[in-house]
């Protein structure tokens, strides 16, 4: 089965609330292992979104929708979106 990523960008407005974010929301993530996070991205082609990325593993693409559709990260979520400007997506590996 193939691995589910996320990938968030985020534009911190706000970094007390970030950090208050992050608190919670590391109380949600037993199923992912962080394999990037932080500034700064080394942009290579066009233009990248943020001051920060962080990049998630799951062990698949339904885990990862799980986890960010949760009702215990959707709270944490409602921090971080009031602390920055963000995109993100999940991807499927191979």
């Amino acid at each position: 089965m193939a691995k589910g990523y996320v990938i968030i960008t985020e534009d911190i407005k706000d970094p007390a609330g970030m950090a208050e974010y992050g608190k919670l929301a590391m109380q949600t993530m037993a199923n992912a292992t962080v394999l990037a996070f932080g500034p700064p991205a080394e942009t290579i082609e066009g233009q990248w979104h943020g001051t920060q990325t962080v990049v998630l593993e799951f062990e698949s693409v339904e885990a990862a929708k799980e986890w960010y559709y949760s009702d215990a990260y959707q709270e944490a979520l409602k921090l971080r979106q009031a602390a920055a400007e963000c995109n993100g997506v999940i991807l499927s590996g191979f």
